[in-house]
């Protein structure tokens, strides 16, 4: 019985080990923290300033410069901004199936970045000539 215990003790510490030892369990250690935190703070800030300017102006756009109704820029806001909420089902999807949370992150950072700088870009002209 004794030796029984000593092996049962002896097969949990060498588990032990082998799970300190993983190469996974190391990277977890040298990667992260507060590496990462940076980015995704400095992104979803950047995220949240574009999305609530952009909602604001939205409806001034499509009354004064699309000649729309108060009805039609509420449903053109309304639906711009529920796809907005949506569209993270959709990645998480691709994460999920497909890329894996480190690719679908940083692909859908880079497009995001293109897209608002093409935003930011084609905006300059009608700013300065004001």
């Amino acid at each position: 019985m004794n030796s029984h215990v000593q092996q049962i003790l002896l097969l949990e510490d060498t588990l032990l080990q082998i799970s300190m030892d993983a190469p996974s369990s190391r990277a977890k250690l040298e990667t992260g923290n507060w590496k990462a935190s940076f980015f995704i703070l400095g992104s979803e800030c950047c995220d949240r300033v574009a999305f609530y300017a952009i909602e604001t102006n939205l409806v001034s756009y499509v009354i004064g410069k699309l000649h729309q109704g108060n009805v039609s820029a509420a449903r053109i806001v309304s639906t711009w901004s529920g796809t907005c909420f949506l569209t993270p089902l959709l990645g998480a999807f691709i994460a999920d199936a497909y890329w894996g949370r480190y690719w679908t992150v940083a692909v859908s950072s880079i497009a995001y970045f293109i897209v608002i700088s093409g935003h930011s870009l084609f905006i300059l002209p009608f700013v300065f000539s004001i």
